[in-house]
């Protein structure tokens, strides 16, 4: 059955624009947050679009290019202090619980979509309750050492596999960064199911 990987960071704009597309690809998505700053420094890329402020300037209109074409909200006022590593943590602890699509579809709209606070624990279980997820049973696991562990895993994996940046789409072995790549995503898919 044809299934798409998703590796993502929270602090990632992209990968929020992204995500906002995988559930018309009507395929199972694997999520896979990682840490993008760790993938990067192990694979020798650098965030130029934090190290450029030219770059930075045009990915500031680019992002809300993409945000009018998709429909969707972009509202990066709290960006600078929200958690990024904590919100990804959550995603991993609901699927513990089967929520991780829920978790991740909340956090993502918080962080990117209108703003709202997810910088600490509390505001990270505020989003997730209001969502309708069971923070009683999330709380204890988004710092455990399993979930730790495995977030840490994602990161080394995508490392491995290539991954230089987020978003990071894989279809079987076939790899595509970026959400501008979703077409190609799309057309892998399909050649995939007619097989």
């Amino acid at each position: 059955m044809a299934r798409v990987e998703f590796f993502f960071d929270f602090g990632s704009p992209y990968s929020y624009l992204a995500h906002s597309q995988l559930s018309g690809l009507g395929v199972e998505v694997v999520l896979r947050p990682m840490a993008v700053l760790k993938v990067m420094e192990a694979v020798g890329n650098q965030p130029t679009t934090l190290q450029s402020a030219a770059k930075g300037r045009y990915a500031r209109a680019d992002l809300g290019r993409w945000a009018g074409r998709y429909g969707v909200p972009l509202n990066p006022a709290r960006a600078q202090t929200n958690d990024g590593q904590a919100c990804a943590r959550a995603v991993l602890a609901a699927g513990r619980i089967g929520a991780a699509r829920e978790a991740t579809a909340a956090l993502f709209h918080a962080f990117w979509g209108v703003g709202d606070p997810v910088g600490t624990l509390p505001e990270i279980l505020a989003v997730l309750a209001a969502a309708g997820l069971d923070v009683e049973a999330l709380e204890p696991l988004i710092d455990s050492p399993e979930v730790v562990a495995e977030l840490e895993a994602n990161t080394r994996e995508a490392a491995e596999r290539g991954v230089f940046g987020a978003p990071t789409l894989f279809v079987g072995d076939d790899m595509y960064f970026g959400n501008d790549r979703l077409d190609f995503v799309r057309e892998r898919l399909a050649a995939e199911i007619a097989a």
